[in-house]
């Protein structure tokens, strides 16, 4: 019948009165957001009183007052809950961690910044109960982030966007509402580097776009430098498309076939005129240039190296040193 891995005992049950919602979300050093983002979200539990939530904050190794704060909030409200991860696995491992304690009918991924505006999500359940399984958000504008960051955004999702064939959406956010089928089909693939708007993408599922603007933050510094964007979006490209490979072999059999095309001019020319030219600084212009192909080629193919050594390390996307909420504290 062309079931995948998720099989029928997890096909999930449709939106409606009194289906659960999890809402994950990984902070890292937020102690300036984390009282607005559970006020936030206990605005949105009002409004749709219809469902039932549970938040599942994952705390990325911060070392400012952001874990107390969080347990705090989970003493006032038991809806909120808590994970500590032994160490700062990243956005994608603390996303990865809260869907693993997951038990909703669907999931929000948001972050703890308030870039995300917490109301969108009664957006997000219409679509939900209108059939849609991936309700992602599309960012249409970013307030109070530089030049530098925009132009890096716009570049990253261009060419994600081309080298993945249209798989990875143009300015789909991590802010997302996905049903329990999808965020279980994602959390059984197997990739030790994750890059999750990809595999969103990849696993399929009815899909739909929401825009809206990403506000600045509500509070502290952003986490989001360029080396870790760049980073992050090398990740993104390269764990989705083989493109970058078989244009080495592209431009290998290009330059080949130019260099034969050359030698053959030249050697025609020796045999007809004579010495061609004296060509001290082309030779040494080409082979600087020659050089600088196979030293970049060179670093592709490291990249995907690197990528392949650390999926047969297989080591977990996180580890969990403490938990409130679940019943399974000390």
């Amino acid at each position: 019948m062309g079931w995948g891995a998720g099989a029928m005992e997890n096909l999930g049950v449709m939106a409606g009165n009194g289906s659960l919602v999890s809402v994950v979300i990984p902070a890292f050093n937020e102690e300036d957001c984390i009282e607005a983002l559970g006020r936030g979200l206990q605005e949105v539990f009002l409004v749709e009183s219809q469902y039932q939530f549970e938040v599942i904050v994952v705390d990325n190794g911060s070392i400012d007052n952001t874990l107390n704060l969080l347990t705090s909030l989970q003493n006032q409200d038991a809806r909120f809950k808590v994970l500590e991860l032994s160490r700062n696995f990243g956005a994608d491992g603390g996303i990865t961690a809260g869907l693993s304690f997951a038990k909703g009918d669907a999931a929000v991924i948001m972050m703890a910044d308030l870039q995300e505006p917490p109301s969108l999500i009664s957006a997000m359940l219409r679509k939900w109960e209108a059939g849609y399984e991936n309700i992602y958000g599309l960012v249409e504008k970013r307030k109070g982030v530089g030049w530098l960051r925009r132009w890096n955004s716009k570049v990253f999702y261009a060419i994600a966007s081309r080298l993945s064939g249209g798989t990875i959406v143009q300015n789909a956010s991590d802010f997302r509402l996905i049903d329990k089928k999808v965020y279980q089909e994602v959390l059984r693939l197997r990739e030790t580097s994750r890059f999750l708007r990809g595999l969103f993408s990849w696993v399929g599922f009815r899909s739909v776009g929401i825009p809206f603007e990403r506000d600045a933050r509500h509070g502290g510094e952003s986490k989001a430098k360029t080396r870790t964007v760049v980073a992050l979006a090398l990740r993104g490209i390269l764990s989705n498309s083989v493109f970058p490979l078989r244009a080495i072999s592209f431009v290998g059999v290009l330059a080949a076939m130019s260099a034969i095309a050359v030698f053959g001019y030249f050697t025609f020319r020796f045999l007809t005129v004579g010495v061609p030219f004296d060509g001290f600084g082309t030779l040494v212009g080409l082979n600087l240039l020659g050089f600088s192909f196979v030293t970049l080629f060179l670093g592709v193919i490291g990249e995907y190296l690197g990528l392949t050594y650390e999926e047969t390390r297989a080591r977990p996307n996180f580890i969990v040193r403490n938990a409130w909420g679940f019943g399974l504290e000390d």
